[in-house]
């Protein structure tokens, strides 16, 4: 069974920075498509940011600009930079493969919260 296992989030200023961090088992990342999610009180769930497996990026147009998703081949890992945050940033992040995709059972995410 596919494991997604989301880390890095915190609490951070606006303006500040964090780097989350996807640990996939039983995939390989480099070669799927994958994306960040988002879900705040209240709200849907909503992709942030994907990577297809030939590399190719697209981002919300709430964060492009400001946050970059990336992955790393040897650890299996996908990460999501997040620079310039904002209050409306808080949220839960999640990974999983994008819309379009079937998807892997969902982890238990990483809470991010923007506040001073």
């Amino acid at each position: 069974q596919v494991q997604l296992v989301e880390s890095g989030g915190g609490l951070v200023q606006p303006g500040g920075s964090l780097r989350l961090s996807c640990a996939a088992s039983r995939i390989i990342v480099s070669i799927n498509a994958m994306g960040w999610y988002r879900q705040a009180p209240g709200k849907q769930r909503e992709l942030v940011a994907a990577i297809t497996g030939g590399g190719s990026t697209n981002y919300a147009d709430s964060v492009k600009g400001r946050f970059t998703i990336s992955r790393d081949s040897a650890k299996n890992t996908v990460y999501l930079q997040m620079n310039s945050l904002k209050p409306e940033d808080t949220a839960v992040y999640y990974c999983n493969r994008p819309p379009g995709y079937a998807s892997y059972a969902w982890g238990q995410g990483t809470q991010v919260t923007v506040s001073s």
